[in-house]
């Protein structure tokens, strides 16, 4: 039996409708359900199913259905304006969009997984490995941990991507298809015009700011568009978790979208190739990066949370504001960045995936690896500074070539720098 889109998108489901009722879309007393994206990560292992005896059907089926793993997934749809984030540190989310964090629930769960191998080296991971001496180099990324190879990662998401993927879907779904009046940014030293959001329909193909109401506080948050393009070529690794993991095994093999959200001339355009990412088509770096545009599939399988479904409730619904991060190692509420009940300025408040916890627990595992850094001391290390260190040199050549080269227009969001 193969592992198709449906499965991906079941797998991701079972997961989610296991969660409680608090971490799920509230229903009011008109008994209308509100509606809020959705995203999983499923990692396939396919080398499993190679060792397999070939005559054993019946074992291959279950074996192959049993190697579709659910390792993290996410629900969310709201960012955290420019205005708010110097007063984050490092607590507060900056884009709780289910894609995204889905993304950082992966990362703290790799980071888990290394932290475990270098507190019990004779320990073992399904996921992680420890690299030999042999594949340690200059050239190959001297990140002690690398994924096991033979997995496929695919991420099922419920709606498309916010930003270039889905612009012909925001255009049809206007009543006025007129664009929206393009923000500008105050800042102490100039002006920085925003970046689109959903407005300026006409220009396809650029980056754009994730998407609010034309009333709404301004961010500088690109699109998810636009950070799954970037992805293609730094791999699924945030910059902390890069530390710890070799990106060579990192890269997602496929996107998986409902049939109804996806419009392949804007997939192509956003992802592929032929599209904006044409100038780096080509380009393969240093240390196990290199531009690997992953596959885009459909699914007949719909989210009984989905934008759609609710909308065809006779009582228009509302988007949730609740948003549910799930792995094999945590489960987290949340609501407006932070843990549900909690304040965005209470330090007690921050999600295990928010910067400051994940910066916390590498750099708890790179102590316990007698790793030293570039920057002096890993008690005495800022976000800032962790971010420099040397063996991310590479990434950073790559981000900063992509950006300027593909996702031209690429504004850095606002620093939000806190002591580790």
């Amino acid at each position: 039996m193969e592992i198709t889109e449906d499965t991906v998108a079941e797998t991701v489901f079972a997961k989610f409708d296991a969660l409680p009722s608090k971490s799920k879309p509230v229903v009011d007393i008109n008994g209308v359900s509100g509606w809020v994206p959705l995203s999983g990560i499923v990692f396939v292992n396919g080398t499993a199913l190679r060792r397999l005896f070939r005559s054993l059907q019946l074992m291959l089926m279950q074996e192959n259905n049993s190697n579709a793993k659910c390792v993290a997934l996410a629900t969310g749809m709201k960012c955290l304006s420019s205005n708010k984030i110097p007063q984050a540190h490092g607590i507060v989310l900056h884009d709780w969009h289910a894609e995204v964090l889905a993304l950082r629930g992966l990362n703290h769960f790799l980071i888990q997984e290394c932290y475990d191998l270098a507190q019990f080296p004779k320990s073992h991971s399904r996921y992680v490995r420890w690299r030999d001496t042999g594949e340690l180099s200059s050239h190959r990324g001297l990140q002690p941990f690398t994924i096991r190879e033979g997995f496929k990662m695919y991420m099922f998401s419920t709606e498309a991507p916010c930003g270039d993927a889905s612009m012909e879907l925001t255009m049809s779904a206007q009543p006025d298809a007129t664009p929206w009046q393009q923000i500008v940014l105050n800042d102490s030293k100039k002006s920085i015009p925003a970046l689109n959001g959903r407005g300026f329909f006409s220009e396809l193909g650029t980056v754009r700011r994730k998407p609010s109401r034309p009333d709404s506080q301004p961010t500088l948050s690109k699109s998810c568009s636009d950070k799954l393009a970037l992805k293609q070529c730094t791999s699924i690794l945030s910059s902390p978790a890069s530390l710890l993991i070799c990106p060579e095994n990192a890269f997602l093999d496929t996107l998986i979208l409902p049939e109804s959200e996806f419009v392949a001339s804007a997939c192509y355009r956003a992802f592929g190739p032929a599209g904006r990412m044409r100038p780096v088509a080509n380009n393969v770096w240093s240390g196990g990066y290199l531009y690997r545009p992953f596959n885009i599939s459909t699914t007949k399988r719909k989210f009984e949370h989905s934008r759609h479904r609710a909308e065809l409730q006779p009582v228009h619904p509302k988007p949730s504001n609740i948003s549910v991060l799930w792995t094999e190692r945590l489960q987290e509420t949340l609501i407006n960045g932070v843990l549900q009940g909690r304040k965005q300025t209470d330090l007690k408040g921050g999600s295990a995936v928010c910067r400051l916890k994940i910066s916390r627990l590498v750099s708890e595992t790179l102590t316990l690896l007698a790793i030293s850094m570039v920057v002096e001391g890993l008690r005495n290390l800022t976000y800032a500074d962790l971010k420099q260190a040397s063996v991310l040199e590479e990434r950073r050549k790559v981000k900063q070539q992509v950006t300027e080269a593909a996702l031209v227009g690429w504004i850095p969001n606002v620093e939000d720098n806190f002591d580790l």
